[in-house]
């Protein structure tokens, strides 16, 4: 699951509530927003995790590479791969917040959620 804390994301009327979406795959997609952030659940949630166990999985065979004290051209060639993986994860959750957080935000007039939208794609790119 993808979580986001977010403080200041907040609708006009500041009270808690739950958003459903089914999407075109039939899959249903929620979140809910209250005072103390909000909650997401998305269809892509399962293959993100599984990215990551594989990028983690990676990184730890890169580390025992560099303790048995393999070539330095081929643990940085390893060290590409990851990086490329994390990248591509962090395309799919792009993906998926514009899809449901931002689509939802927009929705319901929330322009702070662009500008933390903006700052996360800022950082991201670094």
């Amino acid at each position: 699951m993808i979580e986001e804390n977010t403080p200041n994301h907040s609708h006009e009327d500041g009270e808690a509530h739950i958003h459903t979406h089914v999407l075109d795959d039939g899959t249903t997609v929620t979140h809910s927003h209250g005072e103390h952030g909000h909650h997401h659940s998305h269809a892509q949630t399962k293959a993100v995790l599984n990215r990551l166990s594989r990028a983690i999985g990676h990184l730890e065979s890169i580390k025992r590479m560099v303790e048995d004290g393999r070539d330095c051209s081929e643990v940085l060639i390893q060290l590409s791969a990851v990086k490329s993986a994390i990248n591509n994860t962090g395309k799919i959750i792009l993906q998926d917040h514009i899809e449901h957080c931002i689509v939802d935000a927009v929705e319901h007039g929330d322009k702070d959620a662009i500008k933390e939208l903006e700052r996360a794609i800022d950082r991201f790119m670094k």
